[in-house]
């Protein structure tokens, strides 16, 4: 326990100096919420990869794979689809169109800082619902996936230390609240780089002394088989029944398992916390290199952790009580004491390289689209930045009580919130980027009955239809039929087709935007 210990002392020390570092970066409320869109391609890339996969990735996929087998691979080719797509078709467009965009209330060029100032500015949203609406949703949704990171922290500090829940959850919180209110976005991104290639590292390593002991990958495939075939199927089919310590066969579909699976790759459309990497990368020229560093790491990380679950149901006798500690239990099963503690201090990387950048994206929230929007629009910008920072401690505690008092495990939560933003927020901003007749009415639509079917979809499923169907699926339908149905309710202003035509010539002249080859002389 020392060994560990001493490491993730060692670690936590480091996440907080550069912090410290970033505060004096950080003087303006445009630093602490995009860094002043100054990120560079390796930055804006490992700090996307490490804010989306949480301990979701180190706990909550091999838990899935250990539980159900290869079915659950769907979810990996999945987001591996979506992150490579939301890289080509939304980071261009976004990065420019939110510099870009028309405030039409100030009367000319506005910095949209975050995704609630950009839908209100490129619809002219008169009623200022849009803001209000999606700020709104973008808090609900992330009081639980902070608290999807404080469940998998506690875990964690439960298995390594015999910690509580209670000290654990205070202890991390403490430590992420800290050098995110320090340093803001810039201490966020660059923490995010160092828990990133933990994150990748310990993937690599776990699989390799793993796979060497039992006997090669011919072993591996001979611990799973026996355990069920089924676990090999791509279409699922089996399922650990913790009654009775065996896998067992289910009455799921094949096709629900295949299409919630590939569903969840339609959230990286929404995801506030990454789509702000985009917006914060220093120009469009650094787009195609970070996709590249970015779709990369993703590919091989989630490949590594798909593996890793199967490592778990043929290293074990006997299944485990709680399937998402299958890495960490692999961690202390096959390395010494000083590499576990690093390995293990790789899970806490995890988990808050994506908690900080979820409560920065909150509290902007909070902060820009609650009290500057509608409250005190001038307020001044050293007041804002640290309101931002008590928002940031709010929003910390909010999640820790639902991670205390809540009774759900880590993919529970994770794909909760999931699918509420990737339907909530990725429809229409894929619309608000590429069609230009697009209006605020469509927009606000397809945004409460996305919202809205994603929180109810579960509750209606389970009572009424039995499906077992991701609720990204059925929410992201009703929401693109309800922005093409109340689209025609409000009209496009002659600024929305300026700013849209603006928007489409600076892309084509850097080279991503349509028509580029012609304006390249290619």
């Amino acid at each position: 326990m020392l060994w560990s210990i001493g490491t993730f002392a060692v670690y936590l020390a480091g996440m907080v100096a550069i912090g410290l570092w970033a505060y004096k970066r950080t003087v303006s409320q445009s630093d602490f919420v995009l860094g002043g869109r100054q990120l560079n391609s390796w930055v804006a890339a490992l700090s996307a990869n490490a804010s989306d996969f949480s301990g979701w990735l180190l706990l909550g996929l091999p838990g899935a794979i250990y539980v159900s087998g290869l079915g659950e691979a769907w979810i990996a080719v999945g987001l591996a689809c979506g992150f490579a797509g939301s890289w080509v078709l939304l980071a261009p467009r976004l990065r420019v169109y939110t510099e870009r965009v028309t405030d039409a209330r100030a009367g000319g060029d506005s910095d949209s800082l975050t995704l609630s100032s950009f839908l209100e500015n490129r619809f002219n949203d008169p009623t200022r619902l849009l803001r209000g609406v999606s700020a709104i949703l973008i808090i609900v949704f992330y009081f639980f996936y902070v608290a999807s990171g404080l469940v998998a922290m506690a875990a964690l500090f439960d298995q390594v230390f015999g910690l509580s829940p209670a000290p654990a959850i205070a202890i991390g919180v403490g430590i992420v609240v800290l050098y995110t209110v320090l340093g803001g976005f810039l201490a966020v991104s660059y923490t995010d780089v160092v828990q990133a290639a933990m994150m990748w590292l310990a993937l690599l390593v776990v699989p390799v002394l793993a796979v060497t002991a039992l006997g090669g990958f011919g072993g591996l495939a001979e611990g799973v088989s026996a355990r069920s075939d089924g676990l090999l199927s791509a279409v699922g089919g089996v399922s650990l029944d913790a009654d009775l310590g065996r896998w067992a066969p289910t009455e799921t579909l094949g096709w629900v398992v295949i299409l919630s699976g590939l569903a969840w790759g339609l959230g990286y459309f929404g995801q506030p916390h990454i789509l702000s990497r985009y917006m914060g990368i220093r120009s469009v020229a650094d787009i195609p290199k970070a996709a590249v560093i970015s779709v990369t790491w993703a590919v091989s990380a989630m490949a590594m952790a798909v593996v890793i679950g199967f490592i778990g149901i043929a290293y074990f006798d006997t299944p485990l009580g709680n399937p998402e500690q299958v890495f960490p239990l692999l961690i202390e099963s096959l390395s010494h004491p000083l590499v576990a503690g690093l390995l293990l201090a790789a899970i806490l990387a995890a988990v808050m390289s994506t908690a900080d950048s979820q409560l920065l994206v909150a509290a902007s929230a909070l902060t820009e689209d609650g009290y500057k929007a509608f409250v005190n629009r001038d307020a001044d910008p050293r007041a804002l930045l640290w309101i931002s920072r008590v928002t940031v401690v709010v929003v910390a505690l909010a999640a820790a009580a639902i991670a205390l008092w809540g009774n759900q495990s880590v993919m529970d939560l994770v794909g909760y919130a999931w699918a509420g933003f990737g339907a909530g927020f990725g429809p229409i901003l894929v619309l608000s980027v590429f069609w230009k007749r697009m209006t605020w009415a469509g927009a606000l639509a397809g945004m409460v009955a996305g919202g809205v079917t994603a929180i109810l979809w579960d509750v209606v499923d389970t009572a009424y239809l039995g499906t077992g169907l991701y609720a990204m699926v059925p929410a992201v339908a009703l929401s693109l039929v309800a922005i093409f149905v109340f689209n025609g309710l409000a009209k496009v202003s002659t600024q929305m087709e300026e700013d849209f035509d603006r928007v489409e010539a600076e892309l084509r002249a850097t080279g991503t935007g349509p028509g580029a080859e012609e304006a390249a002389g290619v």
